[in-house]
């Protein structure tokens, strides 16, 4: 007998809800769920797949111990034992630092990724941390960071109110959006028109997104940066600089203007090939505009100048008093963010606190390039010892960092590796210890990150839809479990639930301390007697919305949030449109938003130095597949195919002179390698510039991803060899690469000339 059930979708930063289908324990179906107080019953092909997502015969389920040189099934009370066994006595005899913890982009996408990682790393005491931040949106964190001293305080495009959006580096009806989370993004755009406003996008393919815009501006891939320090050049040039209600929360207007005064549209124009006219009409409608929020994602971050261009779409909203107001770009408040503090100066936002070991990279947010990882683990040096052991949270850095096969060869030398991951995939193969969570449909669900960047403030909790299968342990306990495995913090058979009430304990202590809290002064084991919720984790959850921003605050404001509040309204909280907040998130030094901080200002002559670099040949950027989330999803035959194919874009006129033709196989040349892919010669490219997707490449021996090992593709990444960084993020450059170009048939003979 079939029955329903509501879920919240994982897998993307949509976060669209669902209504799924169940037969027995299976779920058969999955559709919008049309009373979702956020995505209103919107879905797309991957929530469309959830079913297919889960019932996936290739997950593990059960763990995998390494024994005689292979990974064998093991009891879950074995996995933990060898995780003890291996982890503790390096870190004991080499250093916390010599432990690394790998956390892979699918984390933001689990409560359990939300709650237990940050305790992992605190238990474990190393800074060796690498994250699929600093293959992303890295840049993103640290500008805000120096900006606004939080490099959480992302503010996010008010997509329902704008007039006027301009998008660089971003292709939302394929991704659904990054770093601004809204459901039906494809929908919210169309309505933008349909009320008249503007949409302009700046990328070098044309895109599903781009051939929706009023304008196209092709750039030169890499080259954002420079468009948008002219922009601001010209707003400060022709008088269009108009802060508004902003000009008491800033600092440094003046000093911009004078460090951008070289940024002329025509200076910049050769390097970006966009014409000075298109530059100052841009700017012009941006000023004009009655509301407008400029918006850069990873196509913009993922390039030399990365912080530098996501600082300059901040300061274009700044300039033209369009940050922190409605229709243009705010700052979200989620459910589960901490009481907020009263304005005033905080104590700001560092860089480079620590450095690598090997070749002396900063610190940002408290993580390590993952870039650098290979050669962390792989190189010998005086500073320290090198990585020696490693956990890696739903992460698979031999496809998503750069140079895998270096990598893959550095994760073999480990002399303990865990990985807690559903699939036996590239870089899984080579831990000592596999730990697989359930299922999605057998998780419960909460967005921690995603609602600090959503469009609307809203909030919403799922349980499991279907009990755990017998055999499995829940994601939350296993990473409990992880934590007092590594840590020493219980012995054999500790109980899990000690980790959630640790972390309740603190979290309350700290709380009746603060004056600010609702709770302050108040008893912290009489708070936490009154948590409610049947596990660990969902006391954790009730004790953030009772402590948030909207909470009851243990009974101050009986009309708050806690989870009872939340389970009685099972598709949802709707908590409003985004409102003005400023200068209430600010943390930095003054208390003011610091529009110049110095390590922009130092990185700005780079900048200025690139106004004359113009590389002739081909330029590699990556693109998205509606169907697809990094490496994710390619082992599921309902989610390729079609579109979503690893092939190499190529424009028609570059395809004739290099005598490449549809289909035809073609050598890619990089510093870090090569790789053959199948050409598809389009003019959604741009001259001069060729795409491949990103996180494919199964061709690995030793996984069990049988239908993406069928058809695998090639890593586009192993064509970088990740020298090339973003020096005040640690962010991997992996778009506007120079690469040499062949047909396979003159491969033997004398390759074509790239150009």
């Amino acid at each position: 007998m079939s029955r329903t059930a509501l879920r919240i979708c994982p897998l993307c930063e949509a976060t669209c809800g669902l209504t799924l289908t169940i037969e027995g324990t299976r779920v058969t179906g999955a559709r919008g769920d049309r009373d979702d107080v956020f995505s209103k019953g919107f879905i797309c092909p991957k929530g469309a797949s959830f079913g297919a997502v889960d019932a996936d015969p290739d997950r593990l389920r059960a763990p995998l111990v390494r024994r005689g040189g292979e990974l064998r099934e093991a009891t879950w009370e074995e996995a933990f034992d060898a995780v003890a066994a291996g982890i503790r006595p390096v870190a004991e005899r080499y250093g916390p630092h010599s432990v690394a913890v790998v956390l892979g982009n699918p984390n933001v996408h689990t409560m359990a990724g939300g709650l237990y990682p940050p305790v992992l790393i605190g238990a474990l005491g190393t800074r060796s941390v690498f994250t699929a931040s600093t293959v992303d949106q890295m840049p993103k964190h640290v500008s805000s960071g120096l900006l606004y001293g939080d490099a959480n305080a992302i503010p996010v495009p008010d997509l329902d109110r704008t007039d006027h959006l301009l998008l660089l580096g971003a292709n939302p009806l394929e991704s659904n959006g990054s770093l601004c989370t809204a459901p039906d993004f494809p929908g919210r755009l169309k309505a933008l028109k349909a009320r008249g406003g503007t949409l302009t996008v700046v990328d070098p393919r044309r895109t599903r997104t781009a051939r929706l815009a009023d304008r196209h501006i092709p750039i030169r891939p890499g080259t954002d940066a420079l468009l948008l320090a002219a922009m601001a050049h010209v707003l400060y040039e022709e008088n269009l600089v108009d802060l508004g209600d902003l000009a008491p929360h800033v600092q440094g207007l003046g000093e911009v203007g004078d460090a951008l005064a070289d940024f002329t549209p025509e200076a910049v124009a050769a390097a970006c090939d966009v014409d000075a006219p298109t530059i100052r009409t841009l700017a012009r409608e941006l000023a004009a505009a009655p509301t407008a929020a400029v918006y850069g994602r990873i196509g913009s971050c993922t390039v030399p100048h990365g912080t530098l261009a996501s600082w300059l779409v901040d300061v274009l909203n700044i300039l033209t008093g369009n940050l922190d107001r409605p229709g243009g770009a705010l700052f979200p408040q989620a459910a589960t963010d901490r009481t907020p503090r009263p304005a005033g100066p905080g104590r700001g936002f560092a860089l480079g606190r620590w450095h690598s070991r090997v070749s002396r990279h900063p610190e940002a947010k408290g993580e390590m390039p993952l870039a650098a990882l290979a050669e962390e683990i792989d190189t010998a040096t005086e500073e320290g010892e090198p990585v020696r052991a490693l956990i890696a949270v739903a992460a698979n850095p031999v496809l998503s960092a750069p140079d895998g096969d270096r990598l893959d060869k550095a994760l073999g030398s480990l002399d303990f590796m865990v990985s807690v991951d559903p699939y036996l995939n590239e870089t899984s193969r080579h831990a000592h210890v596999v730990l697989p969570p359930p299922p999605p449909a057998q998780s419960p669900h909460h967005d921690f990150a995603f609602n600090t960047l959503a469009v609307r403030n809203q909030v919403r909790y799922t349980r499991p839809a279907v009990p755990l299968e017998p055999g499995r342990m829940a994601e939350t306990e296993i990473l409990a479990r992880l934590i007092l495995a590594v840590s020493g913090l219980g012995g054999p058979g500790a109980d899990p639930a000690a980790v959630d009430a640790m972390v309740v304990e603190q979290t309350l202590g700290k709380a009746v301390g603060d004056p600010h809290s609702p709770v302050h002064g108040r008893d912290p084991k009489e708070l936490a007697a009154l948590l409610t919720g049947e596990n660990g984790p969902e006391r954790r959850l009730d004790m953030m919305l009772r402590l948030g921003p909207y909470g009851d605050g243990f009974g101050a404001r009986p009309d708050g949030l806690g989870l009872a509040r939340l389970l009685d309204h099972p598709h949802g909280i709707d908590l409003g449109p985004l409102r003005p907040r400023l200068p209430q998130p600010l943390r930095t030094v003054s208390g003011r938003i610091e529009l110049l901080p110095r390590p922009i200002a130092d990185d700005l002559p780079r900048l200025r130095g690139a106004l004359g670099e113009r590389r002739e040949g081909i330029l590699l950027v990556g693109r998205r597949h509606l169907r697809s989330n990094n490496s994710w999803m390619h082992n599921v035959p309902a989610l390729t195919g079609g579109s979503n194919r690893c092939t190499l874009h190529i424009h028609p006129d570059d395809a004739g002179r290099l005598g490449i033709r549809d289909g035809a196989a073609v050598r890619v040349k990089g510093a870090g390698g090569e790789v053959t892919a199948p050409a598809e010669v389009t003019d959604g490219v741009r001259p001069g510039v060729v795409s491949l997707p990103h996180g494919w490449g199964h061709d690995r021996p030793g996984t069990r991803l049988r239908h993406a090992a069928a058809d695998p593709g090639v890593n586009v990444n192993q064509l970088l060899d990740g020298s090339l960084l973003d020096p005040l993020s640690g962010n991997a450059v992996l778009n506007g690469v120079p690469v040499e170009l062949s047909p396979v048939e003159q491969a033997a003979t004398e390759p074509a000339p790239a150009g």
